[in-house]
């Protein structure tokens, strides 16, 4: 990991701090901000979304959907993890503490936005960081690979109905039209730029040519998380100072559920008879969450100064710590894994 993944956690804390101060001492500046929309689309924060997202979605090669078979057990898992079952055990996380137990502690204006909030966090799985925790816990890089674009794929046409069901179920009010320009900015528009970059890198000048432009872009993209992050508390601040306790109850149903479900499809996979280096990664994808597209989701349905924004930022606080957490317990617990009966059952161990 480099210095800005491994520290993630205080960069976002950091980020809390200036957006805050920034907010209280130059309100006039993020008011300006706020206003520059068009169709409901907020010009600046699109383009830092969109410097965010297309270099992770350069990484990604599709030609590795015709691989999908070789590890089709542990691809079976986690496609039921993403898609059957993280999405709707957040919307129930966050019913039972946002919705009942924590609702006496928070602004009861915002109940149902920080519900949709955790929805928008969970109903995409991750794209660029799960490539770092794979290659923490030693997991087989072309399942990886063909796991994280197959899920890219399944994104562009799950995402807004997985979204506008549970936020139906939730009675929150679904603007269909923005939630389907919102899939198309920040999903359907930069999978085919960074597909298009990519296939023109690898012509001209092979892999060497497509890293060099990933060493450009992605300070890009860093710069641009922070810079999308202080604007959100900027807009944030007073409501976080009034409650600070907010960010903390918001991360108890996030942290719930990556161990629950990272933790089902590690289970699953060893019930499965799946080498523990798919099974790692597996487990790892089926956890962490595409908190960038759940961001611009959640500032394009909701605005600026919405609990749903703040949601999904305390995803990205909570991203590095929780996730090393996981690297390290599918790492310790191989031994066990590998003695498990499905796994002997069914032949040696890679």
């Amino acid at each position: 990991m480099n210095l800005f993944e491994r520290y993630l956690t205080i960069w976002v804390a950091l980020c809390i701090f200036i957006g805050i101060a920034l907010g209280h001492f130059f309100p006039a500046f993020f008011q300006a901000i706020g206003a520059a929309e068009i169709s409901k689309v907020n010009i600046p924060v699109a383009v830092l979304i969109w410097l965010m997202i297309i270099p992770m979605l350069i990484k990604v090669d599709f030609a590795a959907l015709g691989r999908v078979r070789e590890h089709w057990r542990g691809i079976g898992v986690t496609l039921f993890i993403n898609w059957a079952v993280k999405p709707f055990s957040m919307a129930a996380l966050g019913w039972l503490f946002i919705g009942w137990l924590f609702r006496p502690y928070l602004p009861a204006d915002q109940i149902d936005s920080y519900i949709a909030g955790l929805v928008l966090l969970a109903a995409a799985p991750c794209t660029a960081m799960v490539f770092v925790w794979s290659n923490l816990s030693n997991g087989e890089p072309n399942f990886t690979l063909s796991q994280v674009a197959l899920n890219d794929t399944i994104m562009i046409f799950a995402f807004a109905p997985i979204v506008g069901l549970l936020l139906g179920l939730s009675a929150i009010s679904v603007p269909w039209d923005t939630l389907f320009l919102s899939v198309a900015l920040y999903i359907v528009i930069p999978v085919a730029i960074a597909q298009i970059l990519r296939r023109s890198l690898l012509g001209s000048g092979g892999q060497s040519s497509l890293r060099r432009m990933l060493g450009i872009l992605q300070p890009l993209s860093l710069i641009a998380l922070l810079a999308t992050l202080v604007l959100l508390f900027g807009f944030q601040g007073e409501q976080i100072i009034a409650q600070p306790a907010i960010i903390a109850l918001l991360a108890v149903p996030i942290l719930i559920q990556v161990y629950f479900n990272s933790g089902l499809a590690y289970l699953l996979n060893r019930w499965s008879g799946e080498a523990h280096c798919v099974a790692a990664p597996s487990a790892l994808i089926g956890a962490s969450n595409f908190f960038e597209l759940a961001v611009a989701a959640a500032i394009s349905l909701f605005g600026f100064h919405s609990g749903a924004a703040l949601a999904t930022v305390v995803g990205v606080l909570i991203e590095v710590p929780v996730m090393l957490s996981v690297v390290r317990i599918v790492n310790a617990s191989k031994g066990w894994y590998e003695h498990g009966v499905a796994v002997r059952r069914n032949g040696p161990v890679n």
